[in-house]
């Protein structure tokens, strides 16, 4: 099955496990990977760029990754914020149970790896960080940012990261123009053919 299919929920092909070297939070680690899930042998540039350009999440509270693959993200994000609560959504069932294993081979007791619908709808997250499926075309895509950008909590923030050839211009204008007027939508960076995207949410965190 072709990458570009990530977004199945139950993959077509047989889920055969191997071993991915890969370096989150500065250091090099020993994680699982598989096919039929979004960039299965390693860090994709657009996550690899996210990682190393955005400030660290918020230290405690919630914290989202939208369409977690075999897990960078989400596990990034309860490395460097051990005292927070990290979900990591995706509608692909083999993604999820990779990252949970992921999860677990770290040590890391903070990561619930979730379907989109059996996350609690009353969360709110301090910070979301997302390399978005773009691919699964703009109808969809903005169903799923308006499903989980207004659960940011107030004074939150997210950081999405878009390719520029892909539509990142366009994603920016279109969510100032849909999120409502207690978010600011900016270009927070650029580098190579990307562009990272901030979202902040106004008020005073809790």
């Amino acid at each position: 099955m072709g990458s570009e299919h990530y977004f199945s929920s139950q993959p077509s092909s047989p889920e055969v496990r191997r071993p991915l070297r890969v370096t989150l939070a500065g250091q090099e680690r020993t994680l699982t990977t598989s096919g039929g899930i979004f960039s299965p042998d390693g860090l994709d540039k657009g996550t690899q760029i996210l990682l190393s350009g955005i400030p660290d999440p918020a230290p405690a509270g919630n914290l989202l990754d939208i369409g977690c693959g075999w897990g960078p993200i989400a596990l990034t994000m309860a490395l460097k914020s051990p005292g927070a609560q990290v979900y990591a959504v995706d509608v692909n069932e083999r993604s999820l149970g990779l990252t949970r294993d992921n999860a677990a081979a770290l040590g890391l007791g903070n990561v619930h790896a979730l379907l989109p619908d059996a996350v609690d709808p009353q969360l709110e997250f301090e910070t979301i960080w997302s390399n978005p499926p773009i691919r699964v075309g703009k109808e969809e895509l903005h169903a799923l940012l308006l499903q989980w950008l207004p659960r940011l909590a107030p004074g939150g923030t997210a950081w999405l990261v878009v390719q520029k050839n892909l539509g990142s211009d366009s994603l920016q204008r279109w969510l100032g123009e849909n999120l409502g007027t207690d978010f600011a939508v900016s270009r927070y960076s650029t580098a190579k053919s990307f562009r990272i995207l901030l979202v902040k949410r106004s008020g005073e965190p809790d």
